[in-house]
């Protein structure tokens, strides 16, 4: 494995499983990690929480807030009056691109994070987006990871004027939720930190039934174990 022993880093950190196992292996990589959270007007800002739980768990050199308002946009089951969809299948859920989609979320997230990177003086940003047991989001495509990398070696002075190379790193891009669970369990990652679901009740309970909460329960079913926040919900 490479290392990059004490080298910055940019790891979005939005307080879900796949976002703490991403951080999970920027720390085992070596890097100094600088987490990054956004509040961007999602209905299941229970996430925030999450994230900064997960930050001090596995440890960050420091936690950068961002606040923008999504929601003047809205067209998302997670930014504006739409329903999120609750007991979909396997089959329902490749099927075209969910509701759950937030218009350009990943690229207004990965330009912030860009922004941060030169600042500071990295050139690695982590972001744990996932094209196997996602609904066909457009921006966790390899294909627009890419293209998003290739932009930012355009962008910035630290690329145009200093020669440096911006990497973005997937580690989780072609990974089965199966194997993210393993890997952040290697790395002891506690998923009991962590928030999934799209619709929690009053008091953060995931509904356990809308995608991503389907797909979690699933993961760790197909491990032989509980989800641990749905136990810790029956408790």
């Amino acid at each position: 494995m490479t290392t990059h022993q004490g080298q910055p880093a940019i790891v979005l950190l939005s307080g879900g499983l796949d976002s703490a196992t991403t951080l999970a292996i920027a720390r085992d990589a070596g890097h100094a990690c600088h987490a990054m959270s956004f509040d961007y007007g999602q209905r299941h800002r229970v996430e925030l929480d999450a994230a900064r739980r997960i930050a001090e768990s596995i440890g960050v050199n420091a936690h950068q807030w961002v606040t923008i308002d999504l929601r003047a946009f809205g067209r998302s089951a997670l930014t504006d009056e739409i329903t999120v969809p609750k007991d979909r299948d396997a089959t329902q859920m490749a099927e075209a691109i969910p509701v759950t989609y937030v218009p350009a979320r990943n690229t207004i997230f990965l330009s912030y994070a860009l922004a941060y990177a030169e600042v500071i003086g990295a050139t690695d940003i982590y972001i744990g987006v996932n094209a196997v047991d996602y609904s066909g989001y457009p921006d966790c495509r390899p294909q627009f990871i890419t293209a998003f990398q290739a932009m930012a070696n355009l962008a910035t002075r630290a690329t145009v004027g200093d020669g440096q190379r911006m990497t973005i790193h997937t580690p989780l891009i072609d990974w089965t939720k199966r194997q993210i669970i393993t890997r952040g369990l290697e790395l002891g990652v506690d998923y009991g930190l962590t928030h999934s679901c799209y619709d929690p009740d009053a008091v953060g309970h995931p509904c356990e039934r809308c995608d991503a909460c389907q797909l979690r329960i699933m993961a760790f079913s197909e491990l032989g174990m509980k989800d641990p926040l749905i136990a810790s919900q029956t408790a």
